[in-house]
């Protein structure tokens, strides 16, 4: 959340760009997917910037000049994690011993404001840590995993330094990241965040919150989370996300959903909620199951979910992720609640009525993207997984030889009725599959790609997608105010 952070905001600014997305921004754990979140509240710490704090006096030059040689291209998240922590510690003991009353204050107040997750988190991830990053049902002390008061509150004397730290940690997070949200919101660009619908099992949300999930006394998953074989995997996808009890959940007014839409909508100007479809209904799997194949249908909380959140917080600015295998009763469900899906053009070339082809959007009120995390990017799909019946039919379909498809799907998304329109980084700039975020099913090896500061430098792209976004009158300033 430095100086690159802002330098991005201004290139999108430069290119007539008023929305930025961004993935899931909690702390990730192994297999480093921001879909599988220590915390659906707290905030990933290796986003903290260091040059902030050498500003602020809790770093200095010489903290911070053994910088390991990372890789430029991508996160080698062991270092980097361990990196952070280490200056993190370091910016804590400065903060402790030179940090003004004006700091401690803000601080305090902002602890004490947050405590409802909080607290629940920075125990649970100093336990974690003192068991070796062990998952939690695997902790050596059971009384602990299971939750016990008199157990927990001996934990939060022994490990009353760690805890605060996390404390500390997470403030700055939160801090910076509203700087920089503030910014980004000055310059006009609004920030779509991510909601993904299930948490993770080795969280401190299902740690502290036992009686909203499928768990056995050990509080071991008793069904699981996943969609079955679809066009991304023959076995389907096993997530291993513990399913709610939706009963309980609703006997206590959705509470602890309300204070999840409520956080993230601070975070965020408009939020996606990844696999929209499980609140009509998800895909429950046998926990003993290794695959996804085997499974039910079950049914989820329907419409009664989103007036008890409209009620509670207003109009929701939510993007339903719509995609895979969508039944009629879960259109009727997004286009009561008048949310927008989503309308992915990479997956449009099968035949001239696939709903994914610009003609074919039957209304504004839907997101176009070239691809997502999940797809190839349109030049790894060109050039590898694309048949030669799709690039003969995206040829027809333009009326021209194609020779640079990022560049057209871009245009079509650009001029297709959607209300808004999302391209992947990678694709503005052409980037071929090794830069592919995320390819579901494979547990290692995603979500490592990241960009050099020095690729904002390059104009061309840049003058590229402003061109197309005057040309199908998406500027920010002269927008047809009917597409938003």
């Amino acid at each position: 959340m430095g100086e690159a952070a802002y330098a991005f905001i201004d290139y999108l600014v430069a290119g007539s760009q008023s929305l930025w997305q961004v993935l899931p921004l909690g702390p990730t754990s192994y297999g480093d997917s921001p879909y599988q979140s220590l915390s659906a509240f707290a905030g990933n710490t290796n986003l903290i910037s260091f040059d902030k704090l050498r500003k602020l006096g809790w770093l200095t030059d010489d903290d911070l000049a053994d910088l390991p040689d990372f890789p430029t291209y991508s996160v080698d998240y062991g270092p980097v994690i361990e990196y952070h922590q280490q200056k993190l510690t370091r910016a804590y003991q400065q903060f402790q011993k030179n940090a003004n009353a004006g700091y401690r204050q803000a601080f305090q107040k902002w602890c004490k404001q947050e405590a409802f997750w909080l607290e629940d988190f920075v125990l649970f991830f100093a336990l974690k840590n003192e068991n070796g990053g062990k998952p939690w049902v695997e902790w050596d002390n059971e009384d602990e995993a299971l939750y016990q008061p008199e157990a927990l509150e001996a934990a939060r004397e022994r490990l009353a330094d760690q805890i605060n730290f996390n404390r500390f940690t997470q403030w700055l997070f939160f801090a910076q990241w509203d700087e920089l949200k503030t910014y980004a919101n000055q310059k006009g660009v609004s920030i779509i965040g991510d909601i993904p619908i299930f948490v993770a099992h080795d969280s401190a949300d299902v740690w502290a919150n036992k009686r909203f999930f499928y768990l056995d006394p050990k509080g071991n998953p008793t069904v699981i989370a996943g969609v079955p074989p679809d066009y991304f995997s023959k076995t389907g996808q096993r997530w291993g996300n513990p399913l709610y009890r939706w009963e309980t959940l609703k006997k206590e007014g959705y509470d602890w959903w309300i204070k999840r839409v409520q956080a993230i909508l601070k975070l965020v100007d408009i939020v996606r909620i990844d696999h929209f479809r499980a609140f009509e209904d998800y895909w429950e799997i046998p926990a003993s199951e290794e695959t996804a194949v085997k499974g039910e249908w079950v049914k989820g909380p329907n419409v009664d979910f989103f007036k008890v959140l409209e009620a509670a917080l207003g109009d929701l600015p939510i993007i339903a992720e719509d995609l895979g295998e969508i039944t009629e009763e879960v259109e009727i469900l997004r286009d009561t609640l008048d949310l927008p899906g989503m309308k992915i053009i990479q997956f449009a070339w099968s035949d001239p009525d696939n709903e994914f082809l610009p003609h074919n959007y039957k209304t504004q009120n839907c997101v176009a993207y070239s691809g997502t995390h999940d797809n190839n990017t349109v030049m790894g799909w060109w050039m590898g997984e694309g048949s030669e019946g799709q690039k003969a039919f995206v040829e027809a379909y333009v009326g021209k030889k194609v020779i640079e498809p990022h560049w057209e799907m871009i245009r079509l998304g650009m001029m297709s009725i959607a209300s808004m329109f999302v391209a992947p980084l990678q694709d503005v700039f052409g980037f071929g599959e090794d830069t592919r975020m995320n390819t579901p099913g494979k547990e290692q090896g995603n979500w490592g790609w990241r960009f050099s500061a020095d690729w904002l430098e390059k104009r061309e792209p840049l003058e590229r997608l402003k061109h197309l976004t005057h040309v199908y009158g998406r500027h920010p300033h002269t927008v047809n105010k009917n597409r938003i």
